[in-house]
């Protein structure tokens, strides 16, 4: 939110900050906000933050938006021209409404939503590795998974903007211009969406869940949330976004001190999720749901090094083949700080390449597995930190050796992990590096570390 946002003139002529704008709009929409806390540029971990000024219970509601307030394709002005054409603007995505409504409100000066938006002025302080050049991301987050999954974001918008929206844009003109709602702002609005939106928790009726299989269930779409997004996210929050029929609330899960920061959460949010998705990251050792992918593909690079007959590639290849039909063949296996995330398909995954050519021929003769496998608890002990140096001894091996492929993949020019370990424990070198050096290290450190901890409890 940028503090450069320019100062308007709203309500009885009076001049006021683009915060004071907002908190008077919120009034003016009938959001209520707690005397306990105060919206803060100062003492706050980001750009805005939420402060208690005064010690605050658990179960205390700290805001209540009510719907109305909330901006989304069905409370924007253009609403009733966007259903009525919905048809045309389905996307991968599914966004392209709510971006479109955006597109709108934040360029209308007479939008309801406008002393809203002017919080963010041309969205400078969004720095989402988007923003950022190709050469920075692939330099500075190369094995993290961030420049790729970068890359993918920025093709589907561009096709997206060219397919789907320019041509709606210019079907309508009368509404938006595309000299003013360019690709430029389009993915800006994109990054906005992505930092700033909520998502409507959907409750599952189990009872139902196989009824109906041909009637689709509504898609569970963004909505930009006034006030909510002002909160910043740590993993240990102390308050939560609780969603009702009329509103929505701010409630306090735990005891918040005077002066202490409001946190939300964003969900269970490792480091590179959170500068993909938000454009920060939490220091590693404070983030619980950090993790580290393996991709399955360095699986196959280990077991076939070192093949020396035509027999055994093609028994792995076979191997292989069977493998790509269990689960995905981009599929990576993900490790937190206490073990395996995803246990049963590093299970199956292991079980699979690590079987003899007879094993291989009476599982491919029994189309799979015997009853008697082990059951989700015992496999989620075997590849927690505790259970991990208990694998067989071709698992460990395999699972080392793919960890340290892995690790592999992270160095770039002076970016080995020393060098990155040396950076984390230097308070002086930290404050030298730009904001987005520092959120890099803190990614790449974080997943090596974890990969590194794997590495020392699979070491035969």
């Amino acid at each position: 939110m940028a503090s450069e946002a320019k100062r308007q003139k709203i309500y009885d002529g009076s001049e006021l900050s683009p915060l004071q704008n907002f908190l008077q709009w919120c009034q003016g929409v009938g959001l209520v906000l707690s005397n306990k806390v105060c919206v803060s540029k100062e003492g706050t971990v980001a750009e805005y933050g939420m402060l208690a000024t005064d010690d605050i219970e658990e179960g205390e509601i700290l805001f209540t938006i009510p719907r109305p307030a909330l901006l989304h394709q069905g409370t924007t002005k253009v609403s009733a021209l966007l259903e009525k054409e919905g048809s045309s603007l389905e996307s991968s995505s599914g966004w392209v409404p709510l971006l479109l409504a955006l597109l709108y409100e934040y360029t209308s000066s007479q939008s309801h939503w406008k002393p809203y938006l002017s919080l963010w002025t041309d969205f400078k302080t969004l720095d989402h590795p988007m923003f950022w050049s190709k050469e920075e991301r692939d330099r500075l987050l190369r094995g993290t998974g961030v420049p790729e999954a970068v890359d993918t974001d920025l093709a589907n918008i561009q096709r997206e903007y060219k397919d789907v929206v320019l041509p709606f844009i210019n079907k309508h003109l009368d509404i938006w211009n595309p000299k003013t709602h360019t690709l430029e702002l389009y993915t800006q609005l994109v990054a906005f969406v992505m930092a700033y939106s909520f998502q409507e928790p959907q409750e599952e009726d189990e009872d139902e869940e196989d009824e109906d299989d041909e009637e689709e269930k509504t898609p569970n779409l963004p909505m930009m949330v006034p006030m909510a997004d002002m909160l910043n996210h740590v993993s240990n929050h102390n308050a939560n976004l609780e969603f009702t029929p009329d509103s929505l609330k701010m409630v306090c899960i735990r005891h918040i001190h005077k002066g202490e920061e409001v946190f939300n959460t964003y969900g269970q949010m490792a480091n590179w999720q959170l500068l993909h998705m938000y454009g920060f990251t939490e220091p590693y050792q404070n983030n619980s749901n950090d993790t580290a992918d393996i991709p399955i593909t360095n699986l196959y690079t280990v077991v076939t090094q070192g093949i020396q007959s035509d027999l055994d590639q093609q028994l792995v290849e076979e191997k292989w083949e069977v493998l790509c039909e269990l689960m995905q063949e981009k599929a990576a296996f993900v490790f937190g700080k206490e073990g395996c995330l995803s246990d049963t398909e590093l299970h199956t995954a292991l079980k699979v390449l690590c079987m003899s050519e007879d094993e291989f021929s009476e599982f491919k003769d029994n189309e799979g597995w015997e009853d008697d496998e082990e059951d989700d608890e015992t496999i989620s002990l075997m590849f927690s930190n505790e259970g991990l140096p208990g694998l067989k001894p071709s698992w460990k091996s395999l699972t080392h050796e793919a960890a340290r492929l892995t690790v592999k993949s992270y160095r770039g020019e002076g970016e080995g992990v020393d060098r990155d370990q040396a950076l984390i424990g230097d308070q002086a070198a930290l404050a030298g590096l730009s904001s987005r050096q520092r959120s890099a290290l803190q990614v790449r450190y974080g997943q090596k570390s974890i990969l590194h901890r794997l590495m020392e409890l699979t070491t035969s």
